[in-house]
């Protein structure tokens, strides 16, 4: 028998294999139709968000894998769930709050962690590529989740309100357009503006005072160029809370790795500065160290909160 996630895959592939349209256009109308109540896959007793997500998810990929976009990578499941974790830790329980992700993607990372968190969450997801920004009005229908989005270049002028946490999987890279990146603090004096230092300041910008963002950045973010821009930056602007090192068995080879940023926007009220959480994420198969991660990530949001 078919698991949910399975029976969820299946009827969004067959409906958007019929046809000559491209995959993930089918993908977008089967989701349609689902929200709409025009058409359902068959599922068994009561279906949870994240067999939903998983379902929709793996039909994305498919559609990605054939139709190659290099620059749209989906957050893998793993680092999602670990974002997702943390930040249930940060905000607070019980309370209506506001995300924020300015380079959604396909929303795979921001509906992670909205069907994650114990709070009631409304987000913002900003995406420069319509299609995308499609697949992510299809997942919010169909999962039920508050989404406003946005299409459109997110380090010009955005009209976002103020957000209690953000997260976002960096894109890495230069910035060409440096008549724009000149509103940036960290434009270099020469050059051009590295993307993923650009979307940071842009994301802390829309924190309120005390909000988190959480970010996925490459493990050598400090100490690559325009590294000292970036320093200024974060010293006059955040508070670091955490820098955790993703294990290396997700990525391909050393160069690709990746960390996780844990920056907050400092309130008005003077306050100590937190511990630093400075930590190598295990081996996400090894099922004690990672119970025993998730305790010391539990023990340093009690501390320091």
């Amino acid at each position: 028998m078919k698991t949910n996630t399975e029976q969820i895959f299946s009827y969004l592939d067959e409906t958007a294999s019929e046809g000559d349209a491209l995959y993930l256009e089918g993908v977008i109308a089967a989701s349609q139709k689902w929200a709409e109540g025009t058409a359902s896959p068959e599922l068994t007793g009561e279906v949870t968000k994240e067999e939903i997500r998983r379902g929709l998810q793996l039909a994305i990929l498919k559609g990605m894998r054939q139709n190659v976009q290099p620059h749209h990578q989906m957050t893998p499941d793993a680092i999602g769930m670990l974002i997702a974790r943390i930040a249930n830790l940060l905000i607070p329980q019980n309370e209506e709050v506001q995300l924020f992700d300015p380079a959604a993607g396909t929303g795979n990372l921001l509906l992670t962690v909205m069907n994650t968190i114990e709070a009631d969450a409304t987000s913002v997801a900003v995406e420069i590529d319509e299609l995308l920004a499609r697949l992510i009005v299809a997942g919010a229908n169909v999962l039920e989740q508050n989404i406003r989005i946005y299409v459109q270049d997110a380090l010009r002028p955005l009209l976002v309100d103020p957000v209690d946490l953000a997260v976002c999987d960096l894109p890495v890279g230069y910035y060409p357009d440096d008549e724009n990146a000149l509103n940036f603090e960290m434009m270099p004096a020469e050059g051009h503006a590295y993307a993923h230092h650009l979307f940071i300041e842009q994301t802390i910008h829309h924190l309120k005072p005390s909000g988190y963002g959480i970010f996925i950045v490459p493990s050598n973010l400090f100490e690559s160029a325009q590294s000292g821009e970036l320093h200024t930056y974060l010293k006059k602007h955040t508070v670091i809370r955490g820098i955790l090192q993703l294990p290396q068995t997700l990525f391909k080879n050393a160069a690709q790795s990746k960390s996780i940023l844990i920056l907050q926007k400092p309130s008005d009220e003077s306050a100590p500065t937190p511990d630093v959480l400075l930590a190598n994420v295990p081996d996400m198969t090894n099922k004690q160290a990672m119970i025993s991660f998730f305790k010391k990530l539990e023990n340093w949001s009690e501390e320091n909160k």
